[in-house]
């Protein structure tokens, strides 16, 4: 939990720098993008758990805060949460995550995006899990996820996602006491727009 607290700040330390500099850059080079975007997000994942072949059906949903724009590149504010909507023959991994995003603006439509995430997941086993002498009902862990996906514009306000991330959970019943799971989402992104000026 420690460490957990020790990169959350730093990543909001790094995203207060990267959004004073931004706000510097816009003051003496005035543009027509917002300042600020706020935006939520829903959609359905597919998750390879890393654990015996096990997979999850699950629902994610958040939301991003992006920051200035600064020579194409937006750097964002995220949080998500990602939740089974099955118990998986295996195990199930359901998540609470923030972190950085980095959203590259090549054109009006098309953002292709990179990020990394941190949090706390917990895997459930279900019936058990059998490791060792041990049976596991559950675990609760720090996670770890760099990824990246895009969103594609339909409108003002409304874009179609896929995103990938790439996660690595500790405190699991392998060999080396970590899982790396799977998970890629397709869903929706709504804008709220409090102005009217285009991009």
């Amino acid at each position: 939990m420690k460490q957990y607290r020790i990169v959350l700040t730093l990543a909001l330390l790094a995203a207060t720098i990267s959004w004073v500099s931004a706000a510097e850059a816009q003051d003496s080079h005035p543009t027509a993008s917002r300042p600020l975007q706020l935006s939520a997000f829903g959609g359905v994942s597919g998750v390879l758990t890393g654990l015996s072949g096990g997979k999850n059906f699950s629902i994610t949903a958040g939301g991003d805060l992006g920051l200035p724009p600064w020579r194409g590149v937006r750097p964002t504010i995220e949080l998500r949460g990602t939740y089974p909507t099955d118990h998986g023959l295996v195990d199930s991994q359901e998540s609470i995550l923030t972190g950085l995003k980095t959203e590259f603006l090549l054109s009006h439509r098309l953002r292709p995006y990179g990020d990394f995430l941190i949090g706390r997941g917990q895997m459930n086993y279900g019936f058990g899990y059998i490791y060792g002498n041990n049976i596991y009902a559950l675990t609760t862990t720090n996670i770890y996820s760099p990824g990246g996906g895009f969103d594609f514009d339909l409108n003002e306000h409304l874009a179609i996602r896929v995103d990938g991330q790439f996660q690595r959970w500790g405190l699991t019943p392998t060999p080396s006491g970590n899982v790396w799971s799977k998970v890629v989402t397709a869903g929706i992104v709504y804008r709220f727009n409090f102005d009217r000026r285009e991009r």
